[in-house]
């Protein structure tokens, strides 16, 4: 049996730490405070009994847990990341414990009035009976991907204390920087030294995901000129109004809240600007390469389609791919899903087997030669305030990960 609360104090104690990463900074990791979850893993990778405990100049944790028999089956590997999301706050997170959750709304922050709504958020009612963690409604929880690190710290732990369960060698690693999307750029597959991984870094119960999106960063610069106002007529350029034409020529119906499943988008996440200078930073996203391909060139022509419209050269782009599809790397190798889905269906979990909406450090991983599906790790509503976990999701991905190290035991190839 899994030892639920000091499951849950080993969680808490590493979402009370602030890691999120920044992706102003050029250093890794990108922020100096990630070291503080990353020494303190480290100490708890060495206090369960792991072996070949390191950590590098840039914060990577590797761990090994010995094979436990005699026989020779895959080294696989299980791998999550400690930093957490700079899209909300995360000082002074404060979880708290819902006690056998009645189905309706939770009042996250009663002094300011932040409801975690079951009509708005009726996912959370597939939960109802169960005891959930959730935000005080002031910054994110850092499920995303601490709960990840408990379930593997934990998991080793177990599978330390339970000998009679067998398995092969079992590969850890920590990583700094995946929200990011830097968190595989300094991964040594090499040292890592497993045949395939999973990242614990899904969603609800029963995630399981070898599909993601290609993935693409796109800067728009555009070019105004400052005069008095008093004297402008003919001479200012307010790179703020052009900035606006721009936006408003991106298909509407082609954005995160109104795509879902296969379906990409273009997502502008942020402006800033004077009448000089006015930047735009949008994320370009598709499942289907032509298409992620056909998305990039739309932006592309835009900007010199404008830059004709207008006789000078106010726009210019710089265009960055930042991740692809993991699918064409893990489908020749499809056993390693084969294998995670049997593990849930052992454990009386329905697979629910999706796209991810998104990356994983696996996805990088992937095309560096670790072939590396995504296995959930229990939380919801991740980078905000209405983030939560529920307890038995969190336990049960202890329970997979212990039961995919058993099934391979049996698998006698390597990749």
């Amino acid at each position: 049996m899994l030892d639920e609360q000091k499951i849950i104090e080993r969680f808490i104690s590493y979402v009370k730490i602030d890691s999120q990463s920044n992706a102003d900074s050029e250093v890794t990791p990108s922020t100096k405070i990630q070291w503080d979850i990353a020494n303190k893993l480290v100490q708890d990778l060495k206090d369960i009994g792991l072996s070949r405990v390191s950590i590098d100049k840039n914060a990577y944790i590797y761990a090994t847990l010995p094979s436990n028999i005699k026989k020779k089956c895959p080294i696989i590997g299980f791998i999550s990341h400690f930093d957490t999301s700079p899209d909300f706050s995360g000082t002074n997170i404060k979880p708290q414990i819902i006690e056998n959750y009645n189905g309706g709304d939770i009042v996250l922050n009663k002094k300011n009035n932040i409801v975690l709504s079951s009509e708005y958020f009726p996912e959370i009612k597939q939960y109802i009976g169960q005891k959930i963690i959730t935000t005080d409604g002031n910054t994110l929880l850092g499920s995303d991907d601490k709960a990840g690190v408990c379930e593997i710290v934990s998991a080793m732990e177990y599978l330390i204390n339970n000998p009679d369960i067998k398995h092969g060698e079992i590969k850890i690693g920590f990583t700094p920087d995946e929200e990011i999307g830097r968190g595989a750029h300094k991964f040594d597959v090499a040292k890592f030294g497993a045949d395939w991984a999973y990242t614990m870094d899904g969603s609800q119960i029963g995630e399981l995901e070898y599909e993601n999106f290609n993935a693409a960063s796109a800067i728009i610069k555009i070019k105004g000129r400052i005069v008095h106002p008093g004297y402008a007529k003919g001479k200012l350029v307010n790179s703020m109004y052009y900035a606006s034409k721009f936006i408003n020529m991106i298909p509407l119906d082609e954005t995160p809240e109104k795509t879902q499943g296969y379906e990409g988008f273009y997502h502008l996440t942020s402006i800033s600007g004077l009448v000089e200078e006015t930047e735009l930073q949008y994320i370009v996203r598709d499942h289907d390469l032509k298409k992620f391909k056909n998305r990039k060139a739309f932006l592309t022509n835009l900007v010199k389609s404008l830059n004709k419209k207008y006789d000078q050269k106010i726009f210019d782009i710089k265009i960055v791919d930042q991740y692809y599809n993991m699918k064409e790397k893990v489908e020749p190798h499809m056993h390693i899903v084969d294998i995670a889905e049997d593990a849930m269906k052992k454990l009386n979990i329905k697979p629910i087997i999706k796209p991810i909406r998104g990356g994983t450090d696996g996805s990088q991983l992937s095309y560096m030669g670790l072939p590396c599906p995504n296995i959930f790790a229990g939380g919801h509503n991740f980078h905000g305030k209405y983030e939560y976990l529920p307890v038995n999701s969190m336990l049960s991905a202890i329970e997979v990960i212990c039961k995919v190290c058993e099934i391979t035991t049996s698998y006698n190839k390597s990749i």
